[in-house]
């Protein structure tokens, strides 16, 4: 294999070195992708009894279609693997929150379905998940432009 031929990509452009303010927002936004979740589920077991990925799991089916999810989407909607999902739905599904039911589409997947039960404590729940995210995030990113913010974190995502 030639020299040029193992250069990965990205030497192929200039590299420029970061600025001192690029490697500050790089090392804050390393922080904070491991930080901010941390703090919301302190915040959310202490007041609510429910862990952050409980309360996203109650909140991705509530805005589903009536209110279910195939267990692989509401995974990858949180964040989890498919067996950290199942764990976890078992657990809210104990709790009467969440059904599981076979999917009408594939008769092999199930769905998960928010119960009135669950839509109930998610309401319960999200006065604290949103007094914890406007303290812990939002409050501090006074005087940006949020839109254009909110662009270019979906642009990283993506």
């Amino acid at each position: 294999m030639s020299r040029d031929a193992r250069k990965p990509k990205s030497t192929e452009r200039e590299l420029r070195p970061l600025t001192a303010e690029e490697e500050a927002v790089v090392r804050a936004l390393g922080r904070v992708v491991y930080a901010l979740p941390r703090a919301i589920d302190a915040d959310m077991m202490r007041e609510q009894r429910l862990s952050l990925s409980e309360y996203l799991t109650l909140a991705n089916l509530s805005e589903a279609p009536h209110r279910q999810l195939r267990m692989s989407d509401l995974a990858a909607a949180v964040e989890m693997s498919l067996s950290g999902m199942t764990r976890l739905a078992s657990r809210l599904e104990s709790q009467g929150l969440i059904e599981r039911v076979r999917s009408e589409e594939d008769a092999r997947g199930w769905n998960a379905v928010l119960t009135d039960a669950g839509m109930t404590r998610l309401k319960e729940a999200w006065p604290t998940n949103l007094a914890s995210v406007r303290r812990h995030f939002l409050d501090h990113l006074e005087g940006l432009d949020l839109g254009k913010l909110a662009v270019a974190l979906r642009n990283v995502a993506t």
